[in-house]
């Protein structure tokens, strides 16, 4: 059965005095039985450094890691029942696909029919039924990197932690991938912690994701939290490819019959900051539409089709603005240097404070 894990007011610090450094700052977060978190952010961020304090690598400095209603700070690894899949596979090399996936049951004293029937059922699972003879050399980087998990599935644990297990796969093979972690998890329902840099990963596999900063957590939501309403800047920018527009302007008006005043053009769009106050409007790529009629004007500087889309950056007073929209249109055919008109999508819009960058609200 799955379990909950809760973390509560985690600080980490390393060095002493005046050469102190505080990675992680006061961080909690509640993550339910069954459930896939997803802890992303920039290097040095704090991630992997709360991973390793939860799989008991690492103390805290303060606060306390709850699997389940047991506290597990300053308890060794071997006994909190989790499981851990690394970026670098760490699989034995002298040992076979069988053996590998079955050591953590053996070490248990598993009595070897149980061991032979769960590594057949992980095998079936993460269909490598085919591989169990072979020796690590001689597998693929995707075969070695699902070893690496059926040896984590076979110990059936209380809660999986990944490190970002797909970094040293090639892009086909880590959409493959992402999949089948995300299948695996659905087949399990084990209570799930990854980590990854990739806001790819984070949006496709997450029930939830913790966007940390420095130490600092920004924002713990769902993936369409996170990308539709970001609690600041920061997460604006960091969750989203091509990133969120940020146009820099003036609130004029009053709420619900204004307009927000840029450089060239006045958008027809109440902003919630007082009359006169600067704020920042943040906007989707796909909500910015080419309307000849706007009054907001640019000039096209890079088109760049993707197949599926085609986005096109345009040069404004306000700066640049990056559109996306469908290939084989009027607008996917727009060339460098032709002149366009820009319309907004009023009920997507985001807005930010001007100094602190923090969501203003609606």
């Amino acid at each position: 059965m799955a379990s909950a894990l809760h973390i509560q007011g985690i600080r980490k610090t390393f060095g002493k005095g005046d050469k102190t450094v505080e990675v992680l700052k006061r961080i909690d977060i509640d993550v339910a039985p069954g459930e896939f978190l997803i802890l992303v952010g920039p290097s040095g961020c704090g991630k992997s450094t709360l991973l390793n304090i939860i799989a008991g690598l690492e103390d805290p400095t303060e606060g306390a890691i709850r699997i389940g209603e047991r506290n597990v700070v300053g308890v060794p690894p071997a006994q909190r029942d989790i499981a851990m899949v690394f970026q670098s596979y760490a699989l034995y090399p002298t040992m076979s696909v069988a053996d590998n996936i079955g050591f953590a049951l053996e070490m248990r004293k598993v009595p070897k029919p149980e061991r032979q029937k769960r590594i057949a059922e992980v095998a079936a699972m993460l269909q490598i039924e085919h591989l169990l003879d072979r020796r690590p050399a001689q597998l693929s980087g995707g075969q070695r990197q699902r070893v690496a998990m059926g040896r984590a599935l076979a110990r059936q644990p209380q809660l999986f932690l990944f490190d970002e297990p797909l970094s040293n796969l090639d892009a086909k093979l880590r959409v493959e991938m992402r999949a089948e972690i995300k299948r695996l998890h659905q087949t399990s329902g084990i209570t799930s912690v990854y980590v990854t840099h990739d806001q790819i990963e984070a949006m496709t596999l997450g029930s939830r994701i913790a966007v940390m900063k420095g130490g600092v957590l920004q924002q713990l939501g769902t993936p369409d939290d996170i990308y539709n309403r970001p609690a600041n800047t920061y997460v604006a920018t960091f969750i989203g490819s091509p990133t969120m527009n940020l146009i820099a302007g003036t609130s004029m008006g009053t709420s619900g019959n204004g307009t927000f005043s840029i450089k060239d053009a006045s958008l027809p769009i109440a902003c919630p900051a007082p009359a006169g106050q600067a704020a920042q409007l943040g906007l989707r790529p796909e909500h910015i539409r080419f309307d000849d009629a706007a009054t907001w004007r640019g000039q096209v500087s890079v088109v760049e089709p993707t197949g599926a889309d085609t986005y096109v950056v345009v040069s404004t007073a306000a700066g640049n603005v990056t559109v996306r929209t469908a290939p084989m249109t009027a607008a996917s055919r727009l060339l460098p240097g032709d002149h366009v008109g820009l319309a907004i999508s009023a009920s997507h819009a985001s807005w930010f404070d001007q100094a602190s960058g923090e969501r203003l609200a609606a």
